[in-house]
């Protein structure tokens, strides 16, 4: 499966939930997670979308933007597959 086909079905998921999972584009801030995903009661998640199948996948900015937002209070998930996304959402409240 390829990385663009799960980001769809994550963002129909999302959307069945009641939430929205707006792309992120960032011109001149590389790194940025590829989802804000925005859920019922006003959680918000930053989400890296990875291909199944990598172990990581995410390059040294994309890790050092993930830290940044974290260390301001932020929800950053690396997700690849739905059932761990399912997983982390249950775990979350949702």
């Amino acid at each position: 499966m390829y990385e663009s086909d799960f980001e769809r079905k994550l963002c129909t998921y999302i959307k069945s939930l009641g939430g929205k999972a707006f792309k992120w584009v960032s011109p001149g801030a590389r790194g940025v997670p590829d989802r804000i995903a925005i859920l019922p009661g006003g959680r918000i998640i930053f989400i890296e979308v990875k291909r199944p199948g990598l172990s990581d996948g995410m390059s040294i900015r994309q890790k050092k933007v993930r830290e940044l937002l974290e260390k301001l209070g932020c929800t950053v998930w690396r997700i690849s597959d739905m059932d761990d996304l399912k997983a982390r959402l249950r775990d979350y409240g949702v």
